[in-house]
């Protein structure tokens, strides 16, 4: 153990360790601090173990004197019984006393004796140790002396731990006593205790183990305790072992019901009877404890094994060998107990006894007895088929079959029940599988092959296959070739090679079947034929054959799934395979062998259907491969009188044949006539021999037979066949005038199936175009008459869809049908298939619902057969297409849904088919195209859903031939395609709309087809159903959509559809009738609206709603507008004539109808200008005319409830107006014309005009720049017109349009020329709409400089009309508040004389406009600080405002107090501003005298003097208004002035002013200056005592203190006098007025 050389006694090195050693006890024990430099060190417990495993390691790889050995010996004890430590401390201890002892472990034994008499236990890690060293060599010496030692030990012992630590010691003991005991004289040390001795300390142990210490609970003593009583069982003497052997078994069964570790028991008892056994005997207490043995070893066995723990792996092994050593023992009693088990309900219990007995079953002698029990409780276990116990029984069967246990008589039902598990099966594990294939390949290789090739084992194929193969490569390896002895010459035995041969290539047939059975077939046949065998099991000349074919086979299944195969491909190859096998083999016998095997197997085959015609091919292919004439004539006629019940074995025949022809042709067709002739010949035939109710059915099948036969024969012979088939052709139709002719219904319809799989073979040959048949033509006569003698009242059988099925594939066979036999054929079919029932009452009237089903199955069947005929039809002749749809028509209009469902089906399979063929080489000629395009698209709206469907689906076909032809037309005259069609149809497109039909077939219509289609579509209007006259006037509306331009007959159009409007149409209809007049009117405006236009006055609701559809398209209504503008803008009442033009009028109704709608948006918006000047200059043309009282021209239609309003000329023409707005989209202008009165302006003459300007303001407000500059353009042609209505209103709308800035501002117009033309004029209407153009002009910016030359012009129209002059104020406001700089005050100053009348002037409007400009005015004015002698000038407006303000009317009195708000910002009394800002018409008096007082407290005498004498001035006006508003602002002036300071001149000029008035007319103005000048004279001359007094003290006073006299009376009037007031003065005043007031009280004091 020592891995150092190194030699280092009573080296330095050494004593280094010995001294660290000793600190690091001393350090561990705590004994006191190292001294070192630094202070003292305590060591953790991580550096303790850290230095006890270098000081390990450092004893290790180091030699050591014993004297230093002790000496650590010592010290580790000293350390162990000092600290006690526990846990990795001990352990690390341990170590190093272990480490000590492989330098000499004598010396750490002893140091267990060394302790013997002390009362406590040794460390455990000593004990630990010792049980180590004792397996160590050279410790023999020590066992005796420590097992006494140990022994008293034992007793002690209380502590888990400490026990644990003894069962080491005794571990080592009796395992090292064991070893040297087995060695014997070959020991090379000797043991210190005897043999005998030792047994007896052995059993001393073991009774002191089982009786002192507590083994009866699992637990870790327990285990250890197991593991020593099993070494101990090898040094008890066996006499006294056997006699323990009754408390041993009950002890452990009492340990296995604690659930301890299987494993310490199992090893246990392995060890016990493993003693036992080496004994020689088990003894009699063992016999006796058997079942308790066995049962407890059952139990261990039946426990999973856990691959991952070592233990449960040992202890399924030891059980196993314990039973083993049982069965040594005693093997009957164990075999018994094993069949016991075997037959038990338990299954861990059977599967227990399988596992083993399988491991024992080479250890029992094989006696006939056994072999009977073993095999019956085998048997039992069988057919209980436990899943369970599957695989170990398997394991046992294996274990039988190498005793030769399949070979007895009751082997076959292991070998079946191996066969039934071997069956593919989900729930089967892989090693099921495996186990099986072992067990199989016990059985022979014969036996196995007949196993495989039962039917019943059909399942296991594939594992049957592979283990037969696997037995046969096996033989292969060993040199050795797979003999089959005499197997192929034993075919009672076993089967034959034929059938061989036949049962696996039937399995390759689906290979991936199974998985693998197509491999596993293929691999067993090479496996069983290598080349060199010379007893070949199918035949020996197909070896090198096979050698390179099967290989090729196998690859392509391998590089194949059961989805990627080609099964057809697969069985081509398969065959190939087989035809080569058989000319390789070349064996007629062999091969009549094989064709009598495929035949047994046909008639027996009746599972799968596959594999069934498989064995008909391989049966034509073995045939085929024969040279034997004879035997191929004889093998046709054999099969010929086989079976042909079901269609799959007429197939199958019919298959046989033509494989055969392919080398036996004319053997092929004449065994197919001499078979027919026997049949028909009454001597020979085996069917007339029949009663007559079974020949129907012979002779159908027959027949069937005999035409699938030559179908199969001309299909695969189609180069060869062809001199033939007039012959084959004969003889059918020999067959049915000699069998079918008297024959029922269901015999002519099984010669009809027989002939319909012929003539579609026949068909589908690329070389029967050459052919011709002069019995075709019969063929079709007797097929027709079957088709007419079929009932069309209901569907009896399905004759009359096989005879058209049958004609359809003689088209290609000459000759071709003549013209009347086609038409003939038609109408026939057509009759007998469309006039059947409809689908649900055939399956109502069947007699049960399947026969139902069936049916209307059937009815499918035969529409179809009706469907390819026609098509077959139209290929013989394309042109003729028309011809086949017109006989149709019948069909087409029946009453009868079904019928026409079924006509128009096969109308859009005609056209569709026709489409398809894409050959318009020929042109079709469609002559009556308009009819057929009518006729579909009323289809198109069909109260069937289904008959819409396919007549849309017709229609597109239809239109599809057209373009086809069209574009087949241009290719041939070398031009281009049409580009630009944006439009693409479909049959969904078309389906419901039959306006989409119009148009897309409008372009292939002439004109007078058009005409006459829409003439003939109008007869379908009244139609009493709704879709079929909703169909005729949406069809004939989408037709004048398109071709309206194209109509001749127009007023008989329009005269027949105002006739059928005044019917009672459905309400959709005639919707579209009113489109369809919409889209005429629009194409022809110029025949259809004056029609209109001239039906009397007012007009019914049919007109109205004519007139009223106009409006609905906008093409049509802009047509129609354009015509109607052009009526009202040319037609004119004459001067010289005094009734009204009608007809204009009659156009404002139109178009108030027109226009009611929402559709008319667009177009009137594009005619807006000119619609709206030519109504509202008719409107103006209307209200000068004499209407007659109460003419009503139009009715206006009420809201819900109410009744409709009549209207006359006028009110029609404003209607008009209204409408023309609103339809384009500018409702706010008709809202601003009901806000500004403009509809009553516009009917009354003489203030149109002004209704004008209204309506351009709300024009011009409301809509945007370019409908301005619109109508500008227009009006600007119309200024200077010869006609006065035109002239006024042109020049009206260009004025007031002059409002909007761009207008203002378009380039290249004179604006203000125009303007000032029309102010020269004399006309009074022209001066106020140029003045309104001058004032709109005003302003914008850029103006002034050109229009403040026109003032001086301007200010002449102040005293005009009361309009001319309120327009010339807006001017020249307008002009004065847009102006700029000095020019704005310039301008006012001029005016301002002449403005200021018009602040009094006696019209209230011109007054209210003045103000209000003025207003305006003095706003612009304050902007550039108006200096004295402009706010002279306003002065001079002062006094008209207060007077004015004075006015009853509450507009004059706004207008003023706007006024003299601005008045106050320009003079700058800001005090008075909120309070004329404010004012009202309640308040306007208490305004004033705050006014009045302001003016006298602020303004100087002078001021206050002119401002009075201006108002002298109104008292002598003739507006009683103005005297009253003057006197009361004098007496209110007056009233706030000191009157007896002012002279007594001007004091009597304003009392004679007054004085003037007192005889005024106006009582209360009389009164008002009464009253006036009484309060004047009363300011003036005080009467009271007390002033005069106080005026004479006054006087005094002046006198006395020296002063002077105040100076003389203030003159009011005197202009021009300077106010002169100095300061010391203003102080003497002051001090004056002072004492003044002091004394009154000095007075009284006195």
């Amino acid at each position: 153990m020592v891995v150092s050389s190194e030699t280092c006694e009573g080296s330095l090195e050494w004593e280094i360790l010995e001294r660290s050693i000793r600190n690091f006890i001393e350090l561990s024990q705590g004994a006191g601090p190292v001294k070192t430099s630094q202070a003292p060190i305590k060591l953790s417990t991580d550096l303790i173990l850290h230095n006890l495993k270098l000081l390990e390691v450092r004893i290790v790889n180091h030699k050591m004197a014993t004297p230093l050995c002790q000496k650590m010996t010592d010290l580790i004890l000293n350390f162990l019984m000092t600290v006690k430590p526990e846990g990795e401390l001990e352990e690390a201890c341990t170590m190093v006393l272990l480490a000590l002892g492989f330098h000499n472990a004598g010396m750490v034994i002893m140091k267990l004796w060394d302790r013997m008499h002390q009362d406590t236990l040794p460390p455990r890690s000593l004990l630990v140790a010792v049980g180590k060293l004792n397996l160590c060599h050279g410790t023999a010496t020590y066992i005796g002396a420590t097992w006494e030692y140990v022994l008293r030990l034992l007793r002690k012992a209380q502590e888990e731990n400490d026990r644990l630590a003894l069962c080491h010691v005794l571990r080592g003991l009796a395992t090292s006593a064991r070893m040297h005991l087995d060695l014997g004289t070959k020991d090379e040390e000797k043991m210190d205790i005897t043999p005998e001795l030792l047994s007896i300390k052995a059993y001393q142990t073991l009774r002191v183990l089982y009786n002192r210490w507590s083994l009866k609970s699992k637990s870790k003593v327990t285990e250890q305790a197991l593991v020593i009583i099993g070494h101990l069982f090898y040094l008890v003497p066996p006499p006294k072992l056997k006699n323990q052997v009754n408390w041993l078994t009950r002890w452990l069964m009492t340990l296995m019901a604690a659930n301890l570790n299987s494993f310490y028991i199992s090893q246990c008892i392995c060890q016990l009877l493993d003693a036992l056994f080496a004994s020689g005997s088990g003894g009699i207490n063992l016999a006796s404890q058997l079942e308790n043995i066995a049962d407890m070893l059952f139990r261990q066995v039946s426990e999973k094994v856990n691959s991952s723990d070592i233990h449960s792996m040992q202890n399924h092994n030891l059980a196993l060998k314990s039973f083993f050593l049982l069965t040594k023992l005693y093997t009957d009693q164990v075999v018994h107990l094993l069949l016991k088990n075997l037959e038990s309900k338990d299954i861990n219990e059977i599967v227990s006894a399988l596992e083993v007995f399988k491991d024992v079953f080479h250890g029992v002698p094989q006696t006939e007895k056994l072999r009977s029990e073993v095999m019956h409780s085998v048997i039992l276990v069988i057919q209980d088929d436990l899943k369970p116990v599957r695989v170990a029984l398997l394991n046992f069967l294996e274990k039988l079959g190498q005793y030769d246990y399949l070979d007895l008589p009751q082997g076959n039902v292991i070998i079946n029940y191996i066969i039934k598990l071997s069956e593919p099966d989900p729930s089967n594990e892989e090693n099921v599988q495996l186990m099986c294939s072992k067990i199989l390949q016990r059985v022979s290789l014969p036996q196995l092959l007949n196993l495989m090739c039962q039917p019943s084992n059909a399942l296991a194929f594939v594992a049957l296959s592979k283990t037969a193969t696997e037995m046969a490569l096996k033989a292969q390896a060993l040199g050795q070739t797979p003999y089959l002895s005499n197997y192929h010459l034993r075919p009672s035995q076993f089967i034959s090679p034929q059938q061989l041969l036949t049962h696996l290539v039937l399995f390759s047939l689906k290979p991936y079947r199974g998985n693998e059975f197509g491999v596993s077939s293929l691999r067993l046949l090479s496996a069983l034929h290598p080349i060199t065998s010379l007893h070949p099991v199918i035949h020996s000349n197909v070896g090198q054959l096979w050698m390179k074919m099967i290989p090729q086979m196998l690859h392509i299944l391998n590089d194949n799934t059961v989805k990627s195969l080609n099964q057809k491909e697969w069985e081509d190859r398969l065959l190939k395979f087989l035809s080569q096998s058989l000319l390789a083999i070349d064996d007629d016998d062999w091969l009549e062998q094989l064709t009598q095997v495929i035949l047994e197997k046909i008639n027996i085959f009746n599972k799968d259907g596959e594999e069934k015609a498989f064995l008909y091919k391989f049966f034509g292919v073995t045939l085929c491969t024969s040279r034997n004439q004879k035997l191929v004539k004889r093998m046709l006629s054999f099969i010929l009188k086989t079976t042909h019940e079901e269609l799959l074995e007429r197939e199958g025949i019919a298959v046989a044949f033509s494989i055969v022809s392919q080398k036996h042709l004319k053997i092929a067709l004449d065994e197919l006539k001499e078979y027919s002739t026997i049949l028909t010949n009454k001597d020979t035939s085996s069917i007339l021999n029949l009663m007559k109710e079974h020949q129907q059915r012979e002779w159908g099948l027959v027949c069937n037979t005999i035409c699938l036969i030559y179908n199969k024969i001309i299909l695969e012979n189609q180069e060869t066949i062809f001199m033939h088939l007039e012959a084959i052709l004969t003889l059918v139709l020999q067959h049915y005038h000699d069998c079918i002719v008297e024959k029922d219904k269901n015999l002519k319809l099984d010669y009809l199936n027989a002939l319909i799989s012929l003539t579609e073979l026949l068909s589908s040959l690329s070389i029967i175009c050459k052919f011709t048949c002069p019995h075709k033509l019969k063929i079709v006569d007797f097929l027709m008459e079957l088709i007419k003698a079929e009932p069309v009242n209901c569907l009896s059988s399905s004759l009359r869809q096989k005879a058209m099925t049958i004609i359809t594939n003689f088209r290609k066979i000459k000759p071709l049908l003549d013209p009347e036999v086609r038409e003939e054929l038609l109408r026939t079919c057509y009759k007998s298939v469309l006039c059947l029932p409809p689908a649900d009452v055939l399956q109502k009237e069947a007699p049960s619902p399947k026969d139902g089903q069936a049916n209307v199955e059937l009815l499918r069947e035969t529409l179809e057969s009706l469907r390819m005929l026609m098509e077959a039809l139209i290929i013989e002749m394309p042109t003729r297409v028309q011809n086949c749809l017109e006989y149709l028509n019948t069909w087409l209009n029946s009453q009868k849904d079904h019928e026409r469902e079924r006509a128009m089906w096969c109308t859009a399979r005609i056209l569709g088919f026709t489409v398809k063929m894409n050959n318009f080489q020929t042109e079709i000629e469609f002559t009556r195209l308009g009819r057929l395009v009518r006729l579909l698209a009323i289809r198109c709206q069909d109260p069937v859903d289904n008959i819409c469907f396919l007549s849309s689906q017709a229609v597109y076909n239809l239109y599809c031939i057209l373009v086809l032809q069209k574009q087949m037309g241009r290719k041939k005259q070398g031009l281009w395609e049409e580009e630009g069609k944006s439009e693409v149809y479909s049959a969904n497109v078309f389906y419901n709309n039959t306006f989409k039909i119009a148009k897309a077939f409008a372009e292939y219509f002439t004109e007078i087809q058009a005409t006459t289609l829409v003439l003939t579509a109008m007869e379908g209007l009244t139609d009493s159903r709704a879709k079929v006259s909703l169909a005729a006037a949406q069809l004939m509306s989408a037709v004048m959509k398109e071709r309206g331009k194209d109509m001749i007959k127009v007023q008989e159009i329009v005269e027949g559809i105002v006739e059928r409007l005044n019917l009672q149409l459905e309400p959709s209809t005639k919707e579209e009738t009113l489109q369809a007049m919409c889209s005429l009117a629009g194409n022809n405006s110029q025949s259809v609206v004056p029609l209109l236009l001239h039906r009397p006055l007012p007009w019914d609701r049919t007109n109205l709603a004519l007139w009223k559809a106009f409006g609905t398209q906008r093409e049509t209504t802009i047509n129609v507008l354009q015509l109607l503008i052009g009526i009202l803008e040319k037609h004119h009442l004459k001067l010289e004539s005094q009734e009204i033009d009608f007809q204009s009028v009659a156009v404002t109704c139109a178009l108030c109808e027109m226009l009611s709608g929402s559709l008319c948006q667009e177009a009137v918006q594009e005619l807006y200008p000119r619609l709206l000047i030519s109504v509202l200059c008719h409107l103006y043309w209307v209200i000068e005319q004499n209407t007659p009282q109460k003419m009503v021209v139009y009715s206006k239609e009420g809201g819900p409830g109410s009744k409709s309003k009549p209207l006359d000329p006028t009110s029609c023409a404003l209607e008009a107006v209204k409408l023309v707005i609103q339809s384009a989209a500018y409702d706010k202008v008709v809202l601003y014309a009901n806000d500004h009165h403009c509809w009553d302006l516009l009917s009354c003459p003489k203030f149109y005009y002004v209704g004008i300007m209204e309506l351009t303001s709300g024009i011009v407000k409301n809509c945007q720049p370019y409908i301005l500059h619109r109508i500008l353009n227009h009006v600007r042609n119309l200024l200077y017109s010869t006609d006065n209505h035109w002239k006024i209103l042109a020049r009206t709308c260009y004025a007031q349009l002059l409002w909007h800035r761009s207008v203002a501002q378009t380039l290249g117009q004179d604006f203000l020329g125009n303007l000032i033309k029309w102010i020269k004029e004399p006309s009074l209407i022209m001066k106020e709409v140029g003045l309104r153009g001058i004032s709109n002009l005003a302003l914008h910016p850029g103006q002034s400089e050109i229009l403040k030359n026109l003032v001086p012009l301007l200010r002449g129209f102040l005293k005009d009309e009361v309009r001319v002059t309120m327009q010339a104020v807006k001017s020249l406001r307008n002009i004065i508040c847009h102006g700029q700089g000095e020019d704005t005050k310039v301008a006012f100053c001029s005016i301002s004389k002449q403005l200021c009348p018009l602040l009094s002037d006696e019209r209230d409007q011109v007054r209210i406009s003045a103000t209000s400009a003025l207003g305006h005015m003095l706003h612009q004015i304050n902007k550039f600080k108006p200096g004295t002698t402009i706010q002279k000038e306003i002065y001079a407006f002062l006094v008209p405002l207060l007077l004015s303000i004075q006015d009853n009317n509450a507009e004059v009195v706004k207008a003023c107090g706007g006024a003299l708000t601005e008045w106050t910002n320009v003079i700058g009394w800001s005090s008075l501003t909120q309070t004329f800002r404010h004012i009202t018409l309640s308040d306007h008096i208490q305004v004033l005298e705050e006014t009045c007082k302001h003016l006298v407290n602020t303004s100087r005498t002078h001021l206050v003097g002119e401002l009075l004498f201006q108002s002298f001035g109104f008292l002598k006006s003739p507006q009683p208004s103005l005297r009253a508003a003057a006197v009361t602002f004098i007496g209110l002036t007056a009233k706030q002035i000191s009157l007896n300071q002012i002279h007594e001149d001007d004091m009597t000029l304003l009392q004679k002013a007054l004085e003037n008035l007192r005889d005024d007319p106006v009582e209360t103005i009389q009164s008002l200056v009464d009253t006036v000048l009484k309060k004047i004279d009363t300011y003036m001359h005080p009467e009271s005592e007390y002033a005069s007094r106080l005026s004479r003290m006054s006087s005094s006073f002046f006198k006395f203190s020296g002063f002077k006299p105040p100076a003389p009376r203030k003159r009011l009037f005197k202009i021009g006098k300077l106010e002169e007031v100095d300061n010391k003065e203003k102080k003497h005043w002051n001090w004056l007025r002072l004492h003044v007031n002091s004394l009154p009280s000095w007075h009284h004091g006195r």
